[in-house]
């Protein structure tokens, strides 16, 4: 099994938990060499492309971000990609960390549904990335507006002036794009939604796509210079000039669950608690008492 780490939550109690698991089960454990120091030492480090190569799973550890990351490092190979929660809201990760023991042994006996991501395959001026959630054209700040043509199979579609454009898959859906008022689309759809921020002309409500279709965006010479977002994560900055080629391409992901119904119903919950006016601590003075006590609780001890 690969573990796949968020980059600076402290992950030391979790992965204790999957270690002493994987001992008594005669499993092994890999890392990326840059994270063995942050594991035990019987975790065999090795070189990040074959963290996802080697292994039969993927156990993400960490929130959504640490999640898409594990799903983008199998991508040539899927890989069943099981997520401890760790983040702040997590739409795509399942397991909390006291779920960890039972589910890690209802992985070895696939006592699990595998649940089919898209991605969408892009070529960023003759770079080659994939994301899993979204690709977004963002102007840096204080420089203009994302001027971009958009093209579809070939044909003119239309212009952007805005202050990013977003290319999201349906589970992106819920991410970048539907902050800029873009819409939730479900994950058992196969779509494109081309949503634009803060328009000031051209294009200004969210375009859904076909998966088929073949979606070009290129800048237009008076575009502000633009960064290329992929999940999040800067791949290109201060771009000025170029192209962005972007197709559909389905079952790049698989991601393990294990109780598809409860996770339907924790999704439909976060997104209810997006849209209310409060801090995360007014919230918890809302709940349960009962409900907090019980999303207190501490790790089980070792077994």
């Amino acid at each position: 099994m690969g573990l796949v780490l968020h980059p600076t939550r402290d992950v030391t109690e979790v992965v204790g938990i999957i270690e002493r698991w994987a001992t008594r089960h005669h499993k092994t454990l890999m890392v990326r060499a840059e994270d063995q120091h942050r594991v035990p030492s019987c975790v065999e480090p090795v070189p990040e492309h074959e963290v996802a190569t080697r292994s039969n799973a993927l156990i993400s550890i960490g929130g959504d971000g640490t999640m898409l990351g594990a799903l983008r490092s199998a991508v040539l190979d899927p890989k069943p990609v099981l997520g401890v929660h760790l983040g702040r809201l997590g739409f795509l990760v399942e397991i909390e960390p006291p779920e960890l023991p039972e589910a890690l042994s209802r992985l070895l006996s696939k006592e699990f549904t595998v649940e089919s991501h898209a991605c969408l395959a892009c070529d960023v001026c003759g770079d080659d990335i994939v994301a899993f959630n979204d690709i977004a054209l963002v102007r840096q700040p204080g420089s203009g507006f994302v001027n971009a043509t958009l093209a579809v199979d070939g044909q003119q579609y239309g212009y952007y002036r805005c202050d990013a454009v977003v290319v999201s898959t349906p589970i992106g859906s819920t991410a970048y794009s539907y902050a800029a008022g873009g819409p939730l689309v479900s994950p058992a759809a196969d779509s494109v939604v081309i949503t634009p921020s803060a328009p000031m002309a051209g294009i200004s409500r969210s375009v859904v796509l076909s998966p088929d279709e073949k979606i070009r965006l290129e800048l237009e010479p008076d575009s502000s210079a633009v960064v290329v977002e992929m999940d999040g994560l800067v791949f290109r900055d201060a771009a000025t000039e170029g192209a962005v080629d972007i197709s559909y391409r389905r079952n790049a992901g698989l991601v393990v669950r294990f109780d598809p119904l409860r996770y339907q119903e924790r999704n439909q919950l976060k997104m209810s608690l997006l849209d209310l006016p409060f801090l995360p601590e007014q919230l918890r003075e809302l709940l349960p008492k009962e409900l907090i006590r019980r999303t207190q609780q501490e790790l089980p001890p070792p077994c």
